[in-house]
């Protein structure tokens, strides 16, 4: 039998032949992406490589099929495959995570926050609502009282972390879907160290007596203790949602345990399942049995069809993320972005709350009078991908930002340990060094142009791709 290496190359080979016997174009750009993140230092945290067994999972005829409803009720027939993917999905969940129940229908880390959403309203509002006009099925509700059930359900609240604080579009974020659902109100980080302050948020907690309290982050460099923050929803009478889309491979490589570990402490949590998690593009919830009823519901009530060969593909993940290499592997995430930090903090970066000890690191540029959009656009000249990001109180705002977030899952997952982080912090800082904000056509200061010095993108390219070739992204495939 051939080794998995040239089984995998032969699978890409003739699978991008088909493509390209109706699409040309199609293969092309195929083709052109895998070289183009085989030769970048791809750094954005949210960003990974899921292997080629989760990659091939997704390329099946699981995508053909219907299947909206939950295992053994679907609104189609023919599903008991499909039934057989999502089990064993579901299966891996609870037993990676120690949940007592997983939804992994969810397409996407939003469709998986507003599933949350929707589900906690209608746990805790719908229901008691219902018991109390006489527990009315909700299809013999009359016109006056699905008016009454609507202001219910629209005027409940919601206290999440702001956006420069670290938090996400979907944690009540004004212009986001769930900023326009809710109530809303936003707890920020300590101003001068950047950090939690668990005693502010418990204040705001009292005075704004929110139905649902929002944990988790999309840019906070710092590890949250979740049973303080079940003990200020409890005091209050909120749900407790974590939204663990970032960090979910360090709870599942048993990095963040204890009390950083969100799963036994809240109520309800949404998670991506790529990013540190390293599978498909998804997303997923996790509850308690209390709220398993109303989470089950998320399709129709948010939710579309499932997608079954992505379900197929969590699976297949989750298998993985259940071996003893993947506890490796999330350590040596955490590790690494350690290795960053201090490798920035040596060469004068200024990071936000001074270092990390998660996956990612919040880098302050404007110490060398960029602004984020700027540091992004020559560092993607030089072949650093990041992206920009606000840092608490930004001057700049939500577009063009004061600071670039980086993470270290990617390059982890290719093999880069410390000595080759700290360089990665030197090229960077290089970069920064070496750019100059642009100017308007009127002659003012730009927020958006810039100007690398000439021979430094070359220069770091060429250091980049020493470390690149001696860790080759899915070595042995190679491409006819």
């Amino acid at each position: 039998m051939a080794d998995l290496s040239s089984l995998t190359s032969s699978a890409y080979s003739q699978a991008l032949e088909v493509i390209a016997s109706v699409e040309p174009r199609i293969a092309e750009a195929t083709r052109k992406e895998l070289a183009d993140q085989r030769g970048s230092l791809k750094l954005i945290a949210s960003e990974n490589y899921a292997s080629p067994a989760v990659l091939l999972t997704m390329g099946t005829w699981f995508s053909d099929k219907y299947a909206e409803g939950t295992v053994g009720h679907r609104f189609y027939a023919g599903c008991q495959n499909v039934d057989t993917v999502e089990s064993l999905a579901a299966e891996h969940a609870r037993e990676l995570f120690g949940a007592e129940y997983a939804y992994v229908q969810p397409h996407s880390g939003i469709d998986a926050n507003l599933v949350a959403f929707w589900s906690i309203l209608a746990h805790r509002v719908e229901g008691p609502w219902l018991e109390k006009v006489g527990s009315k099925n909700v299809n013999e509700l009359t016109d006056a009282d699905w008016e009454s059930l609507r202001k219910e359900l629209g005027n409940q609240r919601l206290l999440g972390m702001s956006l420069d604080a670290g938090g996400h579009l979907t944690h009540g974020f004004r212009p986001n879907i769930s900023g326009k659902m809710f109530h809303q109100q936003q707890y920020g980080t300590d101003p001068t160290t950047g950090l939690l302050d668990y005693d502010a948020l418990a204040a705001k907690a009292r005075e704004f007596k929110p139905l649902i309290l929002v944990a988790g982050y999309s840019a906070y460099p710092r590890r949250v203790n979740f049973a303080k923050m079940r003990e200020i929803a409890d005091e209050v009478g909120a749900t407790l949602l974590v939204d663990m889309a970032h960090f979910a491979g360090l709870v599942a490589g048993k990095v963040f345990t204890g009390d950083e570990d969100p799963v036994p402490h809240a109520h309800v949590v949404t998670t991506t399942t790529h990013k540190s998690l390293r599978g498909p593009r998804g997303g997923m919830v996790l509850a308690t049995e209390e709220y398993a009823p109303s989470v089950d519901r998320g399709c129709p009530m948010v939710l579309g069809g499932p997608l079954s060969h992505v379900m197929a593909a969590k699976a297949v993940a989750f298998a993985e993320a259940r071996q003893p290499a993947f506890q490796t592997y999330a350590q040596e995430v955490a590790d690494n972005a350690k290795s960053l930090a201090e490798g920035f903090l040596s060469r004068g970066g200024s990071l936000v709350t001074g270092g990390t000890d998660n996956h990612l690191v919040l880098l302050d540029v404007s110490g060398f009078g960029l602004t984020g959009r700027q540091a992004e656009s020559a560092l993607l000249d030089a072949g650093v991908v990041t992206n920009r990001n606000s840092v608490p109180a930004d001057p700049n705002g939500a577009w063009y930002t004061s600071g670039i977030r980086l993470g270290t899952p990617a390059l982890t997952t290719r093999g880069f340990g410390h000595d080759e982080f700290d360089l990665v912090a030197d090229l960077i800082v290089q970069v920064l060094q070496n750019t100059e904000p642009g100017t308007t056509k009127a002659g003012t200061p730009s927020k958006a142009s810039y100007r690398l010095a000439d021979g430094i993108a070359d220069r770091v390219k060429d250091a980049s791709a020493e470390m690149l070739d001696k860790h080759p992204l899915y070595p042995g495939l190679e491409l006819s």
